[in-house]
């Protein structure tokens, strides 16, 4: 009974310190990784084995940062993501489709900072899940199956500056699981499939503003 009395009162001293803002955030969205696409088999002779090209994206949400004791913070955000990576292909008796692996999520990154210099400058890293908002979508006569995973887990570390209200930030993320799906050509009578295959990771530039 007394540990339990002790760490309710650690707590409500830790909250009673504790100093909370919130932000609304967007960031630009710099992919870092190469994607494969692979053509594993098809009617025609136009084999791919492509690494494709990143298309930049960007994130918009909300940002919750907590103050502890010391020069810590903890940092939960709450965002929609949406990037990409296309690949051109051919086919047998068909013109040049241009395919994208589009990625939209919902990501909610936990983070945990430690202030250098106050607010001025502060680094931060923790894990952040994502939840698959990506649907099936065509592209010319290719239909896109995704097998991707509902949700993933990755994690980011960064760095954040803070000028009175304005909050300027830079940080990257990687992944734990790979992204994989296919492409599957609707013509009638074509056996043309296409791979994607990729671990994402992002490099992420960010405006902030402190309500």
């Amino acid at each position: 009974m007394k540990n339990l009395i002790s760490a309710a009162l650690i707590c409500l001293s830790i909250g009673a310190s504790a100093q909370i803002s919130f932000a609304g955030k967007v960031n630009v969205l710099i992919p870092t990784s190469s994607a494969s696409w692979k053509n594993f088999k098809t009617a025609t002779t136009n084999a791919i084995n492509q690494k494709g090209e990143n298309i930049t994206g960007f994130n918009v949400g909300l940002s919750m940062k907590v103050n502890l004791p010391g020069a810590l913070y903890v940092m939960p955000e709450l965002y929609y993501t949406n990037f990409s990576n296309e690949a051109t292909v051919s086919g047998e008796n068909t013109e040049n489709t241009t395919i994208k692996a589009k990625s939209s999520r919902v990501d909610i990154p936990v983070l945990l900072g430690h202030n250098l210099l106050g607010n001025l400058l502060s680094a931060y890293a923790g894990p952040v899940g994502s939840f698959n908002l990506t649907k099936d979508d065509d592209f010319g006569s290719f239909v896109q199956k995704v097998n991707t995973k509902n949700f993933t887990v990755g994690y980011q570390v960064g760095l954040q500056s803070e000028l009175k209200k304005l909050i300027i930030s830079a940080k990257y993320e990687g992944a734990f699981s790979k992204d994989q799906r296919k492409f599957v050509n609707a013509v009638a009578g074509s056996t043309q499939e296409v791979s994607y295959d990729n671990r994402a990771s992002l490099f992420m530039l960010g405006l902030g503003y402190k309500f």
